[in-house]
C-alpha cells in the first residue's frame, strides 16, 4: 500500500492546512493582528475543509480575504443566516467558496470554511482584527494569542449546531500537522523597559535612542501545548490619553463609520479610602470538574489546579473583614455549599470552611455553572451586604451566552469577580461575566499564582464603591459627542478605563482643542480627572478606533446568537455590518466566481486536527501529581484565628522552628497575653520570610496588626522589639504602625 505524501491525520489524510503565520503589531495599548491560514490540498478530489481555533473575546474582526492563485477575493460580512445560505448554495453549484463565524455558544471560538477545495490548489486566508490588551496588577500590558481550545462541557438546552461539536480529529502535540509562526513590532512613545514571553523567542531588538520600538519573532517549533503570552513594560503606562481617528464618509454615508471617532484613555487616581463600614457578602463559586486535576501549565512544577484552588480559599478566608457574611460553593456537573446559606464570619463557621477545603477533590465530573448560579441568586439578599460572588473555572462550557444572561440579570444586587484557570480557558466566559456584572476578570496561566491574584481582587472588593460615575465632553459650538462604550458604574483603584465617542457636526480648525472630564464620587468627595486634546483627526486605513468602538457597542448589545431581544438585533446587525466587525449574528462570505468551469468530483470533507491539552485520557494518565514541600506559609495562615490573632501553641513552634518552651520563656512582660506575643511574632515571621508573597496575606496581616493593637495596648512596642531581637531578623517596626 502507498501511503500519500504530505502530513496526515491519525486516519491517514493529507491534511490542507499547512501552516499559521501571524504578524502582530503593538502601538501604546492598541494590538492589530493578521493571521493568515495557508492550505494545500494534496489529493485527488475537491473538499470541504472545517477548522475550529480560539479567539479572544475582546478581538474586533474586521477583515477576511481569500488568495487563490494570486487573486485576492474580499470577503463580505452578512447576516449569519444569509451567509450560510449563500455558502451552501455556491458548495452546490460547485463553486469555490469561504466562511469565518464565530460559535453560536461562544464568542471566543471561530470557524473557518473553505469549500470546494480544488485538487493541488493553493489558497491562503487572511483574517484581521484590532484589540485593546489589559492592564496587569503590575503595569504590564498582556498580549495573548489563543492557541489551545479545550473540548467545553456540554449540558442540557445547549445549541445543538455548535462548531465545538464537530469531530475534530485529535492528534498528540508532536503530531501535529501544520506549522506556526509569529512576529511582532511593538512601539510606544514612552520606551519599552521589556518584554517577556512565556514561549522561547528567536529575537528581541529593540530600535531608537529610548527604546521606542521593538521586533521580535517566536522560535521555531510552537506546539500548541499554551498560548502565546508577551507581558509589554513601557517606561510609562498611566499617562491619560485621546485619539481622534478621521472617519470614511464616502463609503459610509450613516452610521458609525461616517464620523470621526475618539477613543479616550483615563487611569483614575483614585486615593486610598477608609474601609467601608459594610462588610458584605463574599460568595465563593469554584471548579471542581475533573480538569482542576490537571497542572495549571505545561511548566515544570506547576502546582494542581485544585491544589493551588484550595490554598487560594484558605487565603480569601482568613483575609475576609469580620462581621461578613460568606458561603464556598463547589461545582462540576453537580454542586455542593459548605452552608446552606451564607453564615456570618466567626471563629466556628471559618474553623469548619477550613475542613471542608481541605477535604476538596476535583470530582464532580463536567463543567455546569448555571444551576449553581440561580441557587446562589435565589438566597434573600442580607441587609447592609451587598454580594460579592467570586468565580474560579477553567471555563469549558459551551452555555457561555446563559451564564452571561443569568449574571446581567442580577448585576444591580452584586458584583461578579472571575478567574479563567490554565491554558484554554474561554475568555468570553471569563470577562464575560466580570463585565456585566460590574466587577474584574483574571487570568492563571505559566507561572502566574492564583492566590495573588484572588487577593489582589479581594482587595477591589473590599475597596469603598466609586459612585456617580460620569463622563463630559466641553466641545465648540456645533460639534458634539455620542458616547459608544457602554455605561461605566464601577471604578478600582489602578484600574484603566477606556471610553469610545462618536463626533458628530462640523469639525473646527486644527488648532482648536477639546476636553473630556471623568467625574465620581468617593466616600461623599467629589473627584475629576481632566483631559485636554487635539481636535484633529488622524487618518487610519484600518479605522482601528471606529473598530474598536463598534466591538465595544456589540460587547454591550450583543448577547449571543440565541440570546440577543429582538429590540437589540437590528442595532447589533447594523453596526457589526457598517463596521466590517463581526458578531454572533454576522459572518463574512466569499465566494470565487472566477473558476473557468465549476469543481469536477465528489466533495470530500476533511476536518483540521488541532492538539488536545485537557479532557483527553492520554493526556489525563500524564498529569503526573506535583509533589510539594511542606508550605511553611500555607500552614501559617491556617493557623490564624478569624479574629486576626494566633495562638501560642506547638504548631506555631513547629512552623517558627523554635521550641514551644523557649517562646514561652522568651514572652517580654510577664502575666502578658500569649496570643500578643504569638500574633507579634507571626506577623515578623511573614515579614521576613514571605515577604515576596506580600500580596497574598496582606490583608490577613492587616487584620493581625488591628487585633494587636487593640489587644497589646501599651506593651506593644515592647513585644514587637522583643520578637525582632529574639528572632534574629531584620524587620522594620514601623510595620506595625506607631
Amino acid at each position: 500500500m502507498v501511503r500519500p505524501s504530505g502530513l496526515l491525520t491519525r486516519q491517514e489524510e493529507p491534511v490542507p492546512l499547512k501552516s499559521i503565520c501571524v504578524t502582530l503589531s503593538i502601538r501604546e495599548f492598541v494590538a492589530g493582528v493578521s493571521a493568515t491560514l495557508n492550505y494545500e490540498n494534496e489529493e485527488k478530489f475537491p473538499l470541504e475543509t472545517f477548522f475550529v481555533f480560539p479567539m479572544d473575546e475582546d478581538s474586533a474582526v474586521y477583515n477576511f480575504e481569500a488568495t487563490v492563485d494570486g487573486k485576492i477575493i474580499k470577503a463580505e460580512l452578512k447576516d449569519k443566516k444569509k451567509a450560510h445560505i449563500l455558502y451552501e448554495s455556491a458548495i452546490s453549484h460547485r463553486h469555490q467558496a469561504f466562511l469565518l463565524e464565530e460559535d453560536k455558544c461562544s464568542r471566543d471560538v471561530f470557524c473557518c470554511n473553505v469549500g470546494n477545495l480544488q485538487p493541488g490548489s493553493k489558497v491562503a486566508l487572511t483574517l484581521k482584527y484590532v484589540q485593546e490588551l489589559p492592564l496587569e496588577v503590575d503595569g504590564a500590558l498582556r498580549y495573548v494569542l489563543p492557541a489551545v481550545l479545550n473540548p467545553r462541557y456540554r449540558c442540557s438546552g445547549s445549541p445543538e449546531d455548535s462548531c465545538l461539536d464537530m469531530k475534530t480529529p485529535i492528534v498528540p502535540l508532536d503530531d501535529l500537522p501544520y506549522a506556526f509562526s509569529m512576529t511582532a513590532t511593538i512601539s510606544s512613545q514612552h520606551g519599552i523597559e521589556r518584554i517577556q514571553s512565556n514561549c522561547p523567542l528567536s529575537s528581541i531588538e529593540y530600535l531608537g535612542d529610548k527604546k521606542t520600538s521593538a521586533q521580535i519573532s517566536l522560535a521555531d517549533g510552537h506546539k500548541f501545548d499554551r498560548d502565546v503570552e508577551l507581558l509589554i513594560y513601557y517606561s510609562e503606562v498611566h499617562t491619560p490619553s485621546v485619539a481622534v481617528e478621521l472617519g470614511n464618509p464616502k463609503n459610509n454615508p450613516d452610521g458609525l463609520m461616517k464620523d470621526p471617532s475618539a477613543m479616550v484613555c483615563f487611569y483614575p487616581n483614585i486615593p486610598e479610602a477608609e474601609p467601608s463600614a459594610t462588610c458584605g457578602e463574599f460568595v465563593f463559586l469554584m471548579d471542581r470538574s475533573g480538569s482542576m486535576q490537571c497542572p495549571i501549565s505545561k511548566q515544570d512544577k506547576s502546582q494542581l489546579r485544585i491544589e493551588a484552588a484550595k490554598e487560594t480559599l484558605i487565603l480569601l478566608l482568613k483575609s475576609l473583614p469580620i462581621n461578613c457574611y460568606f458561603n464556598i460553593y463547589g461545582f462540576g456537573s453537580s454542586f455542593e455549599a459548605f452552608f446552606p446559606n451564607s453564615v456570618k464570619y466567626s471563629q466556628d463557621t471559618m474553623e469548619e470552611a477550613l475542613r471542608r477545603v481541605k477535604l476538596m477533590r476535583a470530582d464532580l465530573g463536567g463543567t455546569e455553572i448555571l444551576t449553581p448560579l440561580q441557587v446562589i441568586y435565589r438566597e434573600p439578599s442580607i441587609p447592609g451586604h451587598p454580594l460579592q460572588l467570586f468565580v474560579f473555572t477553567d471555563g469549558e462550557v459551551t452555555d457561555t451566552f446563559s451564564i452571561i444572561k443569568e449574571v446581567r440579570n442580577h448585576r444591580l444586587r452584586h458584583r461578579c469577580f472571575s478567574f479563567g484557570i490554565g491554558e484554554g480557558a474561554s475568555t468570553s466566559l471569563i470577562k464575560g461575566i466580570a463585565r456585566v456584572g460590574g466587577g474584574t476578570s483574571e487570568f492563571i496561566t505559566g507561572k502566574d499564582r492564583m492566590q495573588s491574584k484572588a487577593l489582589s481582587t479581594l482587595k477591589r472588593a473590599l475597596q469603598p464603591a466609586v459612585e456617580d460615575v460620569s463622563v463630559n465632553w466641553d466641545l465648540p459650538r456645533g460639534l458634539s459627542a455620542k458616547i459608544l462604550s457602554p455605561e461605566q458604574t464601577v471604578l478600582y483603584k489602578g484600574q484603566r478605563l477606556i471610553v469610545y465617542a462618536q463626533l458628530t457636526g462640523t469639525m473646527p480648525p486644527a488648532e482648536r482643542t477639546g476636553e473630556v472630564c471623568l467625574k465620581y464620587t468617593l466616600q461623599g468627595k467629589s473627584f475629576e480627572n481632566k483631559v485636554t486634546f487635539s481636535l484633529q483627526p488622524k487618518l487610519d486605513d484600518n479605522f482601528t478606533i471606529h473598530r474598536l468602538a463598534a466591538k465595544a457597542f456589540l460587547q454591550s448589545m450583543d448577547m449571543g446568537f440565541g440570546e440577543t431581544p429582538a429590540r437589540f438585533k437590528k442595532d447589533v446587525l447594523k453596526v457589526s455590518i457598517d463596521c466590517g466587525v463581526i458578531s454572533s449574528h454576522t459572518a463574512f462570505i466569499a465566494v470565487n466566481k472566477d473558476l473557468n468551469k465549476p469543481v469536477q468530483g465528489p466533495l470530500a470533507r476533511r476536518d483540521i486536527p488541532r492538539p488536545m491539552l485537557l479532557g483527553a485520557t492520554t493526556v489525563m494518565k500524564q498529569c503526573r501529581r506535583i509533589v510539594f514541600g511542606e508550605n511553611y506559609l500555607v500552614q501559617l495562615i491556617s493557623l490564624q484565628n478569624a479574629d486576626g490573632s494566633w495562638d501560642l501553641d506547638e504548631s506555631l513552634a513547629r512552623i517558627l522552628g523554635i521550641n514551644l518552651k523557649d517562646l514561652q520563656t522568651a514572652l517580654p512582660v510577664k502575666d502578658a497575653d500569649p496570643s500578643s506575643w504569638a500574633t507579634v511574632l507571626a506577623v515578623v515571621w511573614l515579614h521576613a520570610m514571605a515577604k515576596h508573597q506580600k500580596c497574598e496575606w496582606e490583608l490577613l496581616e492587616k487584620k493581625a496588626r488591628l487585633w494587636i493593637n487593640m489587644n497589646a495596648g501599651s506593651i506593644k512596642k515592647k513585644l514587637v522589639k522583643a520578637a525582632i531581637t529574639f528572632t534574629k531578623s531584620s524587620v522594620d517596626p514601623g510595620v506595625f504602625g506607631s
